[in-house]
């Protein structure tokens, strides 16, 4: 059986990328590997042995055009209110707390944030199958 290990973005600024997921979800470098062409900087924390593994092409000065295939990073927390403020009063520009009921149970609580390349982070509050 696979085992998923880690998910990994194009970053343009590694010390900007890396200080907003510090910042916002606790990761820190668990390493850090520099080659030539471009460095991979592995992210986690004690939470799970999944990684984020940002990857910084050298000499790039233009942003990363998203395209329309990427869809989101997700990160479950136990207190989803407080997670929202905490993003707040650090200036992460969290977007509005959504309660998702589409058949008017609701199932999901969460909020999305962009990193700094503007890729889409969703944080869920932990509950069902959202662990």
């Amino acid at each position: 059986m696979a085992k998923a290990i880690h998910s990994m973005i194009r970053v343009l600024d590694e010390a900007r990328s890396v200080a907003f997921y510090e910042k916002a979800f606790g990761l820190r470098v668990a390493d850090r590997l520099d080659f030539p062409e471009f460095t991979l900087i592995y992210m986690s924390n004690s939470e799970t042995g999944f990684e984020l593994e940002l990857t910084v092409n050298k000499g790039r000065t233009e942003p990363y055009a998203l395209g329309d295939g990427y869809g989101h990073l997700a990160v479950s927390v136990a207190d989803l209110d407080a997670e929202h403020a905490r993003f707040e009063a650090e200036g992460l520009a969290p977007r509005k707390l959504v309660a998702f009921a589409p058949a008017g149970e609701v199932i999901a609580r969460f909020f999305f944030v962009a990193d700094p390349d503007g890729y889409q982070i969703e944080v869920l509050e932990r509950g069902g199958r959202f662990k």
